[in-house]
């Protein structure tokens, strides 16, 4: 089975403290442990040590994100976490510098990673409904997926050659929760995820 890092990017607020993210981190932790897989997890927002999360990225075979939507991005926090870690990464570790070389300093720009045959899988909660997305006569998304609005975070993963797998998304968390439909929905999101990743992993 594989290694699978959790992190739990959420930032916790009166308004919102986080209860779900961390529901849902830690049963993600749970359930994959409980199918054989090697789990660590970590909880940005409690502090971290650098150099550990930069192995734990080197480490793991597939890295799950866990995080509400502030703000159209991740939280102020989970950002703080990606500055300091992905930075001291670009050592070699996480990658080679940006991809360009001296002699082909205009290409490749983004293509320095050195996490290859590592996966990712963004999981994130919205206020917004599900129903603001994906349809273009919704006026504030415009069309846009999940996932188009999340595009820097799969960035910063492409930046290291880590793959995508299929994002997950519990929406209107908010106004109109549905925390146990949400739950069996992940459950049946990374049953399927993980086993498929495994055979073809296999």
């Amino acid at each position: 089975m594989s290694k699978i890092l959790i992190l739990n990017g959420a930032q916790p607020y009166e308004f919102a403290p986080g209860r779900l993210n961390a529901t849902l981190a830690d049963r993600a932790r749970d359930r994959l442990t409980a199918q054989g897989h090697d789990v660590r997890l970590t909880t940005v927002a409690e502090g971290f040590d650098v150099e550990a999360e930069v192995e734990n990225h080197r480490w793991a075979d597939t890295v799950i994100m866990q995080f509400p939507v502030n703000w159209m991005g991740v939280p102020w926090s989970f950002k703080k976490y990606m500055d300091e870690v992905y930075t001291a990464g670009m050592d070699g570790r996480l990658c080679a510098g940006d991809g360009r070389t001296s002699e082909t300093p205009k290409s490749n720009y983004g293509m320095g990673g050195t996490l290859t045959g590592t996966r990712y899988m963004i999981s994130a909660t919205f206020n917004a409904p599900s129903e603001a997305f994906d349809d273009p006569a919704e006026p504030f998304f415009e069309g846009m997926s999940m996932d188009d609005l999340l595009r820097p975070v799969h960035l910063n993963a492409k930046f290291f050659d880590m793959k995508p797998l299929p994002s997950f998304g519990a929406f209107d968390v908010m106004k109109d929760p549905q925390v146990e439909a949400d739950l069996r929905r992940f459950d049946a999101h990374l049953d399927s995820v993980f086993a498929e990743a495994d055979h073809v992993a296999a």
